[in-house]
């Protein structure tokens, strides 16, 4: 899979993309992950991106002519499944859409910021508008990184256990169970009887029980849907 993202402040994307299972991947080839700085293609000399709205108002807005001559160069040289814009008033990012953007081959990420982006640039260039939330961010990097993150993980092969990625929350509509780890007591603290057993179906009745009283404890409208 290859991954462009565009925005007008690379580095903060540094960091998030060289750590981890994110660097992991790319180290065995599995995605390639490459950020574009929009004030490349800013045509004064100041590298101007925004600009105040027309008809007034607060805060500024992203110029179109960066945005789509930079998309220009990148879909010269190959075909995009999908151009998502990473906006507050977009579609909420849940785990079905990592999954259906995990099976993508080439997918290309705009970052809003400030205001947002002049509307020409959803019309014409966005295939899928994304929110991870109803709050609004600084910018569109930093929720770009987290899809990018949550999408990378499901490709086969990234992950160390392949099976991780399958029983993660939200795969099936539940929470994930609790999870335990050595020593079997600590501050008088027990791991549960059924998890100390070795009995796989035991261990998997109670870890299924578990799921469904969490989720409908903490996110029951995951249950009504």
């Amino acid at each position: 899979m290859r991954i462009d993202i565009l925005t007008g402040l690379p580095r903060l994307l540094d960091s998030p993309f060289q750590e981890s299972i994110l660097k992991r991947a790319q180290v065995k080839g599995l995605v390639t992950l490459h950020v574009h700085d929009i004030r490349d293609y800013a045509h004064d000399k100041h590298q101007t991106i925004d600009d105040t709205p027309y008809g007034g108002g607060s805060g500024m807005v992203l110029k179109p002519e960066p945005i789509f001559e930079c998309v220009d160069a990148l879909r010269a040289q190959r075909t995009y499944d999908e151009t998502v814009l990473m906006t507050a008033d977009g579609v909420p990012f849940n785990q079905r859409t990592a999954n259906e953007l995990s099976l993508r081959e080439n997918l290309l990420i705009i970052c809003g910021h400030y205001k947002g982006v002049d509307e020409r640039v959803r019309r014409a260039l966005v295939t899928k508008e994304i929110s991870i939330g109803d709050f609004v961010l600084t910018g569109g990097e930093l929720a770009a990184a987290m899809v990018v993150d949550a999408v990378v993980r499901l490709i086969p092969g990234v992950l160390n256990d392949g099976e991780s990625a399958l029983s993660d929350s939200f795969q099936d509509g539940l929470l994930g169970s609790p999870e335990y780890t050595r020593p079997p007591e600590y501050r008088g603290m027990k791991v549960p009887d059924e998890l100390l057993s070795g009995d796989h179906k035991l261990i998997q009745e109670w870890r299924d029980r578990q799921r469904t009283e969490r989720t409908r404890s903490r996110r029951n409208d995951l249950l009504n849907s």
